[in-house]
């Protein structure tokens, strides 16, 4: 894998980079795993619900295996592509017979590598076991919350979490974040950290390519009038002049509780992710 600095000719190039993987294929998507994608830009019957949002390049939705429940079978990856829809790489995996599916790559996933799921499969980069048979340090990715429901957490580039410890019911898995939590131990994840962990270092370098990525432009609310935002107003460069940083609509921006009531997801954190 290489990123590839722009030379700087004008502006736009100026600090512009991208990641060139090495084990991307040159080949086109598979067609029968691809479905057109209705993008309503964050409008709502023609008005704007979700701000900062366009319709970007026309692009199709991979449609990717998240549960890998094809157990016992082993497949074969024949490509490894980009996603246009996600930060991670697909690979298209066609199985013993003959089914083909995308799954997220992991980062030493190769064409011709073989992957299997199960409850008995050997612990390797790849391959899609439950929780309980993994042993405590090794680094996992696409984990499931509920037993069945297909990966949920660490999906994206680069992201893993690490088997602390494994008992008969719970496994202790450290998140990305540093927070350790409690998962089923019945849960399944695939061996391994996400691919292409160099996304995070890439620079825009203009506004034309977040203009083609779906996103429009975000203006400060301190740069607003005050019948815009409550940041607004002043002569020159204020302070917000508040108790505390709010939303467009009157509401707490930063350090407020979010995490819906009722969830009772409290007690599966053993260490939270912000240090008092």
């Amino acid at each position: 894998m290489a990123i590839k600095v722009y030379k700087r000719n004008n502006a736009g190039r100026r600090n512009m980079s991208i990641v060139k993987p090495v084990a991307v294929t040159d080949k086109k998507p598979e067609k029968s795993l691809c479905v057109s994608l209705n993008q309503k830009c964050g409008r709502s019957n023609g008005k704007i619900s979700v701000r900062h949002r366009r319709v970007g390049h026309k692009k199709m939705y991979r449609m990717v295996d998240f549960k890998q429940d094809k157990f016992d079978i082993p497949g074969v990856v024949t490509a490894i592509e980009r996603d246009p829809n996600r930060s991670a790489l697909i690979a298209l995996v066609v199985y013993a017979d003959g089914e083909k599916r995308y799954i997220l790559a992991t980062e030493n996933m190769r064409v011709g590598a073989k992957v299997i799921s199960g409850e008995n499969v050997a612990v390797e980069e790849g391959n899609r076991t439950k929780l309980k048979n993994i042993l405590s340090g090794t680094v996992v990715s696409n984990v499931e919350m509920k037993a069945g429901k297909g990966g949920q957490i660490i999906r994206s580039a680069g992201n893993s979490a690490l088997v602390m410890s494994v008992d008969e019911k719970y496994a202790q898995l450290k998140m990305p974040s540093g927070e350790i939590r409690l998962i089923n131990a019945e849960c399944y994840a695939t061996i391994g950290p996400i691919s292409n962990f160099e996304h995070n270092t890439v620079k825009i370098g203009k506004a034309g390519r977040s203009f083609h990525m779906g996103k429009r432009p975000a203006v400060r609310g301190s740069a607003m009038n005050p019948v815009d935002h409550p940041h607004g107003g002043g002569e020159g460069c204020q302070p917000i002049g508040l108790k505390y940083p709010k939303t467009p609509w009157g509401r707490p921006a930063l350090g407020v509780r979010t995490r819906r009531k009722g969830k009772n997801s409290e007690k599966y954190i053993i260490q939270k992710r912000h240090k008092k």
